[in-house]
């Protein structure tokens, strides 16, 4: 039987309206990945719906990666066991594309050049995990191990990447990488291999050294260092934190939980977080990034599990009450229906007028979170 979640919304002006039911606002969004995947000619979901171009891009390996735990969890909770037929396909076609040297490429499938870079390898970690878990099938152990041992590789000694950084980016090294600990962290503890846990430990240790005395992340945005995108920080925070969780070492949690306290004091009144952040914690843009508002709610969503157990989950109700408010379950748009668009409004400056698969993904995983917090 469907468990049902209780929760509560507001739109993005602030005003009280009736919600969409939360149980028909995650079927939405896990309709929609389903469209998402159905739009490629293959196994992996389409990075993103164009809504202004009216046409889906091409499968994205290091987003579909990550989509894969999600799908696997939304089969158990409303036992349409498709989902988790549909993650174990995303994985198998992972295993597929994985490149030569064991690293996964950059951008799209239809991109122009397909070179390995850490943070999609990294993000692919975590659907193969799953799905070794879900099956036992030997071919996700074999695809982790090569993956994680060229991570491994290209690790500088400090702990942090600076080789093999996405063409698509602008710096050489950030912190958000920590995202990627986070994947070889599970790995280390799914296949009990020390030295990808300690390679988690030693990025984050690294990525500690970024951190300014008001908890701001230094080298932490895909184009501007001055004014990350809340999404960024929400992958850096997040990382140090489940490192933490996953070895046992008490200063990680605590850095991460300073870290999302400042970024909570940013919330506002309708409960959306800006779009970006400046290094005093101010806004850097009027518009949301409805990813990072997921990811967010995620974060403190964790504390309140392991920390502190009701102080964090007004500030997830918040966000995940406005980015709920933003998504659409009426519309024939079938590249929209259900999906949560880059920005609020549409025409902010992350993902303008699209509605990326990894907003949805998120948006589902704190959904489904926020479920067991009740």
């Amino acid at each position: 039987m469907t468990r049902r979640l209780k929760l509560s919304s507001i739109n993005p002006f602030g005003r009280v309206r009736k919600p969409p039911p939360a149980e028909a606002s995650l079927k939405a969004a896990a309709g929609w990945l389903a469209r998402a995947q159905e739009a490629t000619p293959d196994d992996g979901v389409s990075a993103f719906y164009d809504a202004a171009k009216k046409r889906w891009a091409g499968s994205y390996p290091e987003t579909t990666g990550y989509i894969i735990p999600t799908l696997y969890d939304y089969a158990v909770l409303s036992g349409e066991s498709g989902y988790a037929e549909r993650a174990t396909r995303m994985a198998a076609w992972e295993c597929d594309i994985q490149l030569p040297e064991g690293g996964v490429m950059a951008g799209t499938m239809d991109a122009d050049t397909r070179v390995p870079t850490i943070f999609n390898t990294g993000q692919v970690l975590f659907g193969w995990v799953r799905a070794l878990r879900e099956t036992g099938e030997q071919r996700y152990r074999d695809s982790l191990v090569r993956a994680c041992d060229w991570l491994l590789s290209a690790q500088d000694e400090d702990g942090a990447w600076r080789r093999h950084g996405s063409p698509f980016t602008s710096h050489s090294v950030n912190t958000y990488n920590t995202r990627v600990a986070y994947g070889l962290a599970q790995a280390g503890a799914i296949l009990n291999e020390p030295r990808y846990l300690d390679a988690a430990s030693d990025n984050v240790e690294w990525a500690l050294t970024q951190v300014r005395d008001n908890g701001w992340l230094e080298n932490n945005d895909l184009e501007d260092n001055s004014k990350p995108l809340t999404h960024t920080i929400a992958y850096a925070v997040r990382g140090i934190l489940e490192v933490g969780l996953l070895t046992g070492d008490t200063r990680f949690v605590e850095r991460a939980e300073y870290i999302a306290r400042a970024v909570a004091g940013t919330q506002r009144s309708d409960g959306a977080l800006p779009g970006r952040l400046d290094p005093n914690w101010r806004p850097g843009a009027r518009w949301s990034c409805l990813t990072g508002n997921a990811q967010m709610c995620i974060v403190w969503l964790r504390l309140s599990e392991a920390v502190s157990p009701r102080h964090w989950r007004h500030h997830s109700r918040r966000a995940l009450d406005f980015t709920r408010a933003t998504q659409s379950l009426r519309i024939s748009n079938s590249g929209i229906l259900g999906g949560i668009a880059g920005s609020a409004p549409v025409s902010g400056g992350y993902m303008r007028k699209r509605y990326p698969n990894w907003a949805a993904k998120f948006y589902m995983d704190a959904l489904m979170l926020m479920d067991k917090a009740v």
